[in-house]
Order: C-alpha cells, then structure tokens, then sequence
C-alpha cells in the first residue's frame, strides 16, 4: 500500500445525531468559548496595565490564561462547526495538526503548573529571597522551557503518526482529534507509537505531578512551622489554594478518562471535556477569587 491514506477525512461523532440537541449544545458550548476568551483575555488585560501586578506569581498566571486561550481555540471551534453540520468531517491532515496542538498546548500547562508551584514554594519558604530568586530571567525561563519541552515531545510524537496509514475506520468517537484516537483507527504498527506516546504521558504528567507533590509537602510543612497567631499561616494557605483547585481539576479530569479510556459513549468523552473546555473556562475565576 505503501506510505498513504485510503481515505482524506475522519468523522468526528461528537456527542449527539438529533438536530434540536445539537442547537442546544451549539449555543451552550459557543457560550463557554465567549466565557472562556473573555475570561482569559480580560486576565491578561488587568495584568498587563497594573503596575501592581507585574510580579512572577502574576506574570505566571498571564502565561496560563494566555495558554488557555490557545488550547480552546484549538479545540472548540470545529466543534461548534460539527455540532452544525451533518458530515461532521475533518481532514486527515488537519486532524493531525489539531492533535499536535492540543499535545503541545496540554504539555505547556503541565510544565506551567510545575513551575508556579515553585514559584509558590519560593514565595512562602523564602519570603525575603523572593524577589532575587524568582527573577526576571528564571520566570522566563521557566516559561519558554515550558513551551520548548512540550512542542519537541509533541514534534517527535506527531512525526511518527504522520507516517501511518489510515485505512481500518474513519469515525473518531470525540469532539476533537488527539492522538491516541487516531492510533486506533491505523492498519500500519502503532507499538512504536504507543510507547513513544506512553513515555511522554508518564514525564508529562507523572513527572510534573511528582514535582507539584513534593513541592506542597515542602509548603505545607513550612506553613505548619510559622506560628499561626502571626496571621501568615492563614495568609500562606489561601496564596496556594487556587493553584492547588486548578492542579486537581486538570490532573484529576486526565487521571479520569484514561481510568475510563475503554468505555464508551458519555465517560468516553466528558472527562476530556472537563479539561479541554471546562477547566480553561474556570481558571480566571478561581485565579481572579
């Protein structure tokens, strides 16, 4: 057969067939985008034009509502498309540029995440040191390191699913194309994908995860040692309680639909969506609380 696809375009099932549910669900996802950019946008308005804000923790958060605007835009818009269309259709190539993006925009969050515990970390345990540890220089580094780590991990992972062949099925069962879907749908040998794709997951997720883990029993544990009627500890919780509310609503929708990654229909697809379209919705809220 050699290097090629016997068909051009994949299906993308969504969520529902019926004409009425769809218009529902157009409007009510069309809603979350509107939500989802002007949440995001407005973050990185207030930041940019108050001096007041122009330290790491926020330039940090710029850097995340940023990274949200990006990854919604990757995803939703050809959702909202297909919900009103009938051939809900995607070619084979744009596919796989989506599913490039939406690898590279989830591992920046990922490293992102890391990073502003860190920054956390430094700011409860070294209060003083703060302003020369976290410096301008380290928080862009942390950032474009961000950035590079994830698009080299999502380079060499879509380089290789460019080189199989789609000739099994066309129909993806989910509302945006990522790339353990499309291994499914390959008749060439996906178990160099797989593990390459397996490898990057666990440094991906579990690495970063480890990361976030120790740094909060190390904040934790300095937190317990400042007395409590200096009125810090109190202080020091709630500076962490919102990063820590975004950690367990990105890792824990993750963790979830690849515990459920073998059923069907609804779970198949709503804990993708929890973290693809939900959680860049909720972030401004929980970060501007």
């Amino acid at each position: 057969m050699g290097n090629h696809s016997m068909f051009s375009e994949f299906i993308l099932l969504g969520f529902s067939v019926d004409p009425q549910t769809q218009i529902l669900l157009f409007m009510f996802f069309l809603m979350i985008y509107l939500l989802t950019l002007l949440g995001n946008l407005v973050m990185l308005l207030v930041i940019r034009v108050d001096p007041h804000l122009h330290t790491p923790m926020y330039f940090f958060l710029g850097q995340l509502s940023f990274l949200d605007v990006c990854h919604s835009s990757v995803t939703l818009p050809k959702m909202l498309e297909n919900l009103l269309s009938e051939s809900k259709t995607i070619f084979v190539e744009s596919c796989l540029a989506q599913a490039f993006f939406v690898f590279a925009t989830r591992g920046t969050e990922t490293c992102l995440l890391a990073g502003m515990v860190y920054d956390r970390y430094v700011a409860i345990s070294s209060p003083l040191l703060y302003g020369q540890v976290m410096n301008n220089q380290l928080c862009i580094g942390l950032v474009w390191g961000s950035w590079g780590l994830a698009f080299v991990d999502a380079v060499i992972n879509i380089l290789l699913a460019v080189n199989l062949d789609y000739c099994e099925d066309q129909t993806i069962p989910h509302f945006s194309c990522e790339l353990s879907s499309l291994f499914h749908l390959s008749c060439s040998d996906t178990s160099t994908n797989f593990t390459l794709l397996l490898c990057s997951s666990v440094f991906r997720y579990f690495g970063t995860l480890i990361l976030i883990f120790f740094s909060y029993i190390c904040i934790v544990s300095t937190i317990l040692s400042i007395r409590s009627t200096s009125g810090r500890r109190s202080k020091a919780f709630s500076t962490c309680s919102s990063h820590l509310t975004a950690v367990i609503l990105f890792y824990g929708s993750g963790f979830l639909s690849y515990l459920f990654a073998n059923l069907r229909f609804l779970l198949e697809m709503i804990f993708p969506l929890q973290y693809s379209v939900i959680t860049p919705m909720l972030n401004p809220l929980i970060y501007s609380l």
